[in-house]
């Protein structure tokens, strides 16, 4: 075997990064949890809840919630080691080429690009969903569902409303958020920190506006059984067995991808004010605040409604649709409003963080210098902005929602279990290192976090793991057709 593929970037290297970065450093430790909460809460609370308790767990998806927080919490206290000790864009991508060596920092880079453009085009076609309702709230204006539908959408509800099937067909509101969002992200990004922060008030305010109005309407019979027997239910068409621990489990799998925010945080360490401190702890309190959040959330909803109930427009917006179901328009309004603005951060971050990604493997050699372009006014990725939106608006206007989910959680998970092992590996041939946060019982919290996460990736659905494992495959095959030959490391060597 080419004993290239597992060369390691030197430490020095990093440092050398640091001093040479050319991104504003303008993040606080307020706007970095601010970013982290503003990319988690989102997809999880406003989308995933409708489909995660109908779907999988029923009441107990409370217990989902648990599971993948809990599978996010070892990857977290692994990511916030790192970043005390590596404060430089790149995420797990930059952390595993110091670690355990370059083919599996391509790798887990090659998976980030899945985990946040697929999260990106995830949500922006739920915040089509809400836009579309949001709509149709004020101006009692319906879209055509041509243009709020992909073309597989658009012909299964032609079936089912015995309509003409459209010719043509694409999530219209979807490919337009797109790129108001990259705009905000060429300009700069202390106007997009600034923006977010905003938008990340709001939402929370509007979260515990949820739980608080929502526990008012609670019957707690909807809770009964809080962990329904396992049984065959009707998911798109395919019968598929749901509900009991399983449905538990594999609930944490569907609702995984929701928890990326924290990962978001660590690729904000060039444009960080003092990495070193305060990325841990943005990671850590994000990761807390939105969990807890969450689990109140799910809560509230099944108590609300019988998850047996959520159904048609409560699987694309179900809070909402427990709100309308209690016979309460005005909190209709207001989540469903608060939605469409809320998910504008979440997309603004899964965009932001995907440029770093970038930026970190262009200086390294691994991709093109095209995408380590920074422009000399607004000192942003701006090319690498503009590659993004066009990809993201054109995939998530015709693909369906539920293969851009499923596929953004594996892409997660393969990521967090690699940190953990990498943080591992580090602490035990450099113990030396200066570390501002150590994770605390290790090896105990990496093997744990290994586990888990592993364990929730054969959880998700086999077409997500097929289209994933495909995506990595031919990452090898651009590692070594391209990357290998480029790395700065192969240069330094000839």
């Amino acid at each position: 075997m080419d004993n290239k593929i597992w060369r390691k970037k030197p430490l020095e290297a990093y440092e050398a990064d640091i001093k040479k970065n050319e991104l504003k450093r303008v993040l606080g430790k307020w706007s970095l949890t601010a970013i982290g909460i503003g990319a988690i809460i989102g997809g999880g609370i406003f989308v995933l809840t409708g489909t995660g308790a109908h779907n999988h767990a029923g009441p107990a998806l409370a217990l989902s919630f648990v599971v993948a927080g809990v599978a996010c919490i070892f990857a977290a206290l692994c990511y916030a080691e790192f970043s005390s000790m590596l404060p430089v864009e790149g995420s797990a991508y930059a952390y595993a080429y110091g670690t355990v060596g370059e083919i599996f920092a391509w790798l887990i880079g090659w998976g980030l690009v899945l985990e946040y453009a697929m999260g990106a085009m995830t949500v922006a076609v739920s915040w089509s969903r809400y836009f579309t309702k949001f709509i149709h709230l004020i101006f009692k204006i319906d879209i055509p569902f041509w243009l709020i539908n992909d073309p597989i959408s658009a012909a299964n509800y032609a079936l089912e409303h015995k309509i003409a099937a459209p010719n043509f067909a694409l999530i219209l509101p979807a490919f337009l958020i797109v790129w108001i969002v990259t705009a905000v992200l060429v300009k700069g990004i202390k106007e997009a920190a600034s923006a977010n922060n905003i938008i990340v008030l709001m939402k929370v305010c509007a979260v515990i506006f949820v739980i608080i109005a929502g526990a008012f309407f609670i019957n707690v019979n909807n809770w009964h059984p809080f962990i329904p027997d396992v049984t065959t239910i009707l998911v798109e068409g395919k019968e598929r067995e749901a509900y009991g621990w399983g449905g538990i489990m594999s609930g944490a799998s569907a609702i995984f991808f929701a928890y990326i925010g924290f990962d978001a945080v660590s690729t904000q360490a060039g444009e960080a004010i003092n990495p070193r401190k305060d990325m841990p702890f943005a990671i850590i309190v994000s990761l807390l605040v939105c969990t807890v959040l969450y689990i109140l959330v799910s809560l509230v909803l099944t108590g609300m409604i019988n998850y047996k109930d959520i159904v048609g427009d409560g699987l694309d917006a179900p809070v909402a649709y427990a709100f309308e179901k209690v016979n309460q328009p005005w909190a209709v309004f207001i989540v469903t409003a608060a939605a469409t603005v809320g998910l504008l951060s979440v997309m603004l971050v899964m965009m932001l963080g995907q440029s770093r990604i970038f930026l970190g493997m262009a200086k390294d050699g691994l991709l093109p210098s095209f995408f380590r372009s920074v422009h000399p006014k607004f000192r942003t990725p701006w090319k690498s902005n503009i590659l993004i939106g066009i990809v993201v608006s054109l995939v998530a206007s015709v693909t369906p929602i539920n293969i851009l989910g499923n596929m953004t959680s594996f892409g997660t998970l393969f990521a967090f279990a690699m940190v953990c092992l990498a943080v591992w590996l580090l602490r035990i041939k450099s113990p030396e290192l200066e570390r501002t946060f150590k994770v605390p019982a290790l090896p105990i919290i990496a093997i744990l976090g290994i586990l888990t996460n592993i364990y929730l990736i054969i959880q998700l659905d086999i077409l997500a793991k097929i289209g994933a494992i495909s995506w990595l495959a031919l990452g090898v095959v651009v590692y070594f057709v391209y990357s290998k030959r480029h790395s700065n490391l192969e240069q330094k060597n000839n």
